[in-house]
């Protein structure tokens, strides 16, 4: 790639599908997205457990974030992974937060901030309450949500710690400290899948 920018996506799922398990469905997920054009996985998280939320909405997910190399723009990259998510069975009319057979995330890119600041702030400071039925009409980068959510951070910080928000001027791993000693309860890396690169 002649010219390129790192991103992120976290990588999702609580359902079986025609891949197999949600683990299963995540490794298969990262293969395809690495076989695009365009697109190589530079690094991969080990796998989580992490319960559904809120408590008792469905099996528990499993739950990873890839670093990508890519000159894709971003809502390139974000069509491709909707059609990845679309290919495994992913139904996005379900509603947020419910149980999917594969979720991949456009976390970041590089320290681009999408739309503008403002935005940004409003999805933020969303009350959770409305977080579950309100979505924004427009890519939002980084996402929105990432400085509340162990499941995304811990992953995250596994691969790349230092990696900084643009507007929050934290790295992955001083937000995933500023949630607290008990952000990853239920959380558990799963045995046998290790971090790995991607060849």
């Amino acid at each position: 790639m002649s010219s390129f920018t790192f991103a992120f996506i976290g990588l999702g799922a609580n359902l079986p599908s025609a891949e197999g398990s949600a683990s299963e469905a995540l490794i298969t997920a990262a293969g395809i997205v690495h076989a695009e054009p365009d697109i190589s996985i530079v690094a991969f998280s080990r796998l989580w457990r992490t319960p559904a939320f809120p408590a008792g909405s469905g099996p528990d997910f499993a739950n990873a974030v890839a670093k990508l190399q890519t000159n894709l723009p971003p809502e390139t990259l974000l069509d491709r992974l909707h059609k990845i998510e679309a290919d495994f069975g992913r139904d996005r009319s379900t509603g947020r937060w419910s149980a999917r057979v594969l979720d991949l995330d456009l976390l970041a890119m590089d320290d681009l901030v999408l739309p503008d600041p403002d935005l940004q702030q409003h999805w933020r400071e969303l009350a959770p309450d409305r977080q579950r039925v309100e979505t924004p009409d427009e890519l939002l980068l980084p996402h929105p949500r990432i400085q509340d959510r162990a499941f995304v951070l811990a992953p995250w910080a596994e691969i790349a710690p230092n990696w900084r928000h643009p507007l929050l001027r934290q790295s992955v791993a001083q937000m995933l400290a500023a949630l607290g000693p008990d952000a990853l309860t239920g959380m558990t890396p799963m045995s046998g899948h290790n971090i790995r690169a991607f060849p």
